[in-house]
């Protein structure tokens, strides 16, 4: 395992039916970083694709979402973690392209970036959505029932029925770690 993927709002971030707008909403889930740290330390790639409609919607500019992101990965760095890429889709839900989750272009761009087979790479998801791309892109896909996770366990798909569900990012990287 060279990379995991993991989803921002709802995996690492508390999510918001609000959209999180500013670096003030940058509220790590407990034991999400700790958890990046422990991927970092043995010698695992993290990225973050995560779609970001509140772009299009003009409820915050791509300053200000970078802020965020260098919010997050500054505090990873604190416990000793490093989330290496964000990868964001900044397109609606109207927008028909193929970097917005469920479709599958962020975790192809993450591949290519970094160079490893998406067979190998797990792809940490609270949503159907993340699962989907996951799928799509021929990732292994993980659920936690943080963030929408809880609610996303009770509509998945026969296709889905056998991705781990586990509490949170920290069981999903015991898990990926004993492996």
């Amino acid at each position: 395992m060279k990379l995991v993927i993991l989803d921002r709002d709802g995996v690492v971030n508390e999510d918001s039916k609000d959209y999180i707008r500013s670096p003030n909403e940058i509220r790590p889930i407990p034991g999400s970083l700790e958890a990046i740290a422990r991927l970092t330390q043995a010698g695992v790639h993290v990225a973050i694709a995560t779609n970001q409609s509140g772009l299009a919607r003009g409820l915050f500019d791509v300053d200000t979402l970078n802020r965020m992101h260098s919010l997050l990965c500054s505090r990873a760095a604190a416990l000793g973690g490093r989330i290496d890429l964000i990868a964001f889709c900044p397109h609606g839900p109207d927008a028909q392209c193929q970097c917005r989750k469920p479709e599958p272009g962020l975790l192809l761009s993450l591949a290519r970036r970094f160079a490893v087979p998406l067979a190998s790479t797990a792809v940490i998801g609270d949503s159907l959505r993340d699962l989907e791309a996951a799928e799509r892109a021929g990732c292994q896909p993980m659920l936690v029932t943080t963030g929408n996770g809880a609610r996303a366990v009770q509509s998945l798909p026969s296709s889905l029925q056998d991705v781990p569900v586990l509490a949170d990012l920290r069981a999903a990287v015991d898990t990926l770690l004993s492996r």
